[in-house]
């Protein structure tokens, strides 16, 4: 039986490049790094004073008296959800609100909020927490205000999977769409904790650079001296629609969302499948449901985060699963690593690549790993991209991996 096809009508986002899609996108063209050093008072003790902090806060976007109720992360959502709804036209479309359906998702969630609040607990009593604490830290919360402030009624869901996260948000869209639950689903992910506690546990297991003295230059996928992550923060949304529903209405197109492939390595709590299996096994996944073959794979923005370990796997995954002839980027090396929200944005960045027939550059790589495939490296690549894929992983061994094609 043939799959419904599912096209991406909208697009929002918020960014370490920019406070919407635009602003990151000519960023990410232009080899700029979001990544910078961190001046608060807090970090100046920790191993690790760097971090790709938000272009625009959201106070600039949001009142005042609505961001007290608000956790960052749930901010950053909201920010990009009402971008990718209004660039989709469905606002004044006369959507039935029962056939809208919400799937947005966070990796840690209100972790600003808990630290925050319990600090107040700690220091002035239990009278002077917030009453809007749980809504603010609750994991459901991005989520929960972009499904109430849209007015969906076809169902809400909270994904956390840890760094895949977006990108699977993204991918349960198109099974509600496909499942006949819902017309039109809002999808994404969302992440902002940069913050002492989180900063110093990823330094703890030497996941981070320390290249605190050249933050612009700390992020840098497939690097010989790559020494780790640079933490970011952001949202990235999109709108899932039905192909017919859109057709029917004129929507713009910006994509298909050919295929999808959700995967788990069954391994280890952080470590990577080092034979990258779990990851092979989605991007075939994806491929099937796509009815394509690897050879028609022309680029792939890789989940490439700058680690020692997990750089090089997933090249060996890639040719494994594609072969060797796609080129590569990786824009976590201008954002920094957004966590729950980097899939999300980084399949922005794959559908823009498509359209525009440009491939954004991996900066930073100065002197690349043997047996590394080609990397659209320091500068952006004019490329016709007919059929583009997503990677996404995360802590737990979650794989997921998203294919887009023109149309």
């Amino acid at each position: 039986m043939p799959h419904t096809d599912v096209v991406v009508t909208g697009l929002g986002a918020t960014t370490p490049l920019g406070g919407d899609v635009a602003s990151t996108w000519d960023a990410m063209l232009a080899g700029r790094s979001g990544v910078g050093p961190l001046t608060q008072e807090w970090a100046q003790s920790l191993p690790v004073r760097i971090a790709a902090q938000l272009a625009v806060d959201p106070s600039e976007k949001i009142e005042r008296v609505k961001m007290r109720r608000l956790d960052r992360s749930e901010a950053v959502a909201l920010i990009a959800a009402h971008e990718a709804w209004a660039d989709s036209g469905l606002a004044d479309s006369g959507l039935d609100t029962e056939r809208l359906a919400v799937s947005v998702g966070t990796g840690i969630g209100g972790a600003m909020t808990l630290l925050a609040q319990d600090d107040i607990l700690e220091a002035s009593g239990p009278r002077k927490v917030s009453p809007h604490t749980v809504p603010m830290l609750m994991p459901n919360g991005p989520a929960a205000w972009v499904g109430l402030e849209l007015g969906a009624k076809a169902g809400v869901h909270s994904v956390a999977s840890a760094c895949a996260t977006g990108a699977e948000a993204i991918a349960q869209g198109v099974e509600i769409i496909r499942a006949g639950r819902a017309d039109v689903v809002v999808a994404g992910g969302s992440e902002a904790v940069v913050h002492a506690l989180p900063i110093a546990g990823f330094a703890s297991m030497r996941a981070m650079s320390v290249r605190n003295d050249d933050p612009e230059r700390a992020s840098r996928p497939w690097d010989k001296g790559r020494d780790g992550f640079v933490l970011g923060e952001g949202a990235g949304v999109v709108v899932l629609e039905r192909a017919d529903h859109a057709k029917a209405r004129g929507a713009r197109v910006y994509a298909r969302l050919a295929g999808t492939g959700i995967t788990s390595d069954g391994f280890d709590i952080v470590q990577p499948d080092p034979e990258g299996t779990g990851f092979v096994r989605a991007v075939r996944m994806a491929l099937a449901e796509a009815d394509l073959a690897g050879t028609d794979v022309v680029h792939v923005n890789a989940h490439a985060t700058s680690t020692p370990t997990g750089d090089m796997v997933e090249v060996a995954g890639l040719r494994t699963a594609i072969g060797d002839h796609v080129v590569l980027t990786s824009t976590k090396s201008m954002t920094g690593h957004l966590l729950g929200a980097a899939g999300a944005v980084e399949t922005i960045a794959t559908i823009l690549a498509i359209r525009d027939g440009v491939i954004p550059p991996t900066i930073n790589l100065d002197d690349p790993e043997d047996g590394l495939l080609d990397v659209a490296a320091h500068k952006a690549r004019h490329v016709d991209v007919p059929v583009a894929l997503n990677n996404s992983f995360g802590f737990g061994g979650h794989n997921v991996a998203l294919l887009f094609t023109r149309p």
